[in-house]
């Protein structure tokens, strides 16, 4: 916080002192440099925790796998560290209409972020498993665990 303050001073908090990621977001994504800077501080305190908790999942027996719900995951060049790679498909409609009632986002914020990934035909592409989120949360689920069950069988086959 003390460092998001001293960057943008009071505008990027809410009245109760909580970041506002909102004002943050309209900030860096109209500044290429305010979302570098940004990234350069969020980066390396995400990985440190992800690093963490890595390694505690893998000193645990019971944990058969771990799972990275990554924004940029290609982008930032982490698909390397990771077994296998599933791509989640939505039309574009169905994902702005989710954030725009989730999160609150407009059409043109949705389309601003969206600019700034990679294209999504490349991330597709990437993947060894793609599942269709386009039916109802049993369906997904159901995707879900069948994609799980080959990572885990081709994982203790040597081959994910």
């Amino acid at each position: 916080k003390k460092v998001l303050r001293q960057w943008w001073g009071r505008e990027v908090f809410d009245r109760d002192g909580r970041v506002d990621r909102g004002a943050i977001a309209r900030r860096v994504f109209s500044d290429e440099r305010e979302l570098r800077r940004l990234e350069g501080l969020v980066h390396p305190v995400v990985s440190e925790l992800r690093d963490r908790q890595m390694r505690e999942a893998a000193a645990d027996p019971s944990v058969v796998a771990y799972v990275w719900d990554t924004p940029l995951l290609l982008e930032a060049g982490l698909a390397e560290d990771c077994d296998a790679l599933v791509f989640v498909e939505c039309p574009a409609r169905e994902r702005q209409r989710r954030v725009m009632r989730s999160r609150g986002w407009t059409a043109a914020e949705w389309a601003r972020r969206e600019k700034k990934q990679l294209p999504l035909d490349k991330k597709r592409k990437a993947a060894n498993y793609i599942i269709r989120n386009t039916a109802g949360a049993d369906q997904v689920r159901s995707q879900v665990r069948e994609v799980l069950s080959r990572i885990l069988a081709a994982s203790s086959d040597g081959q994910a």
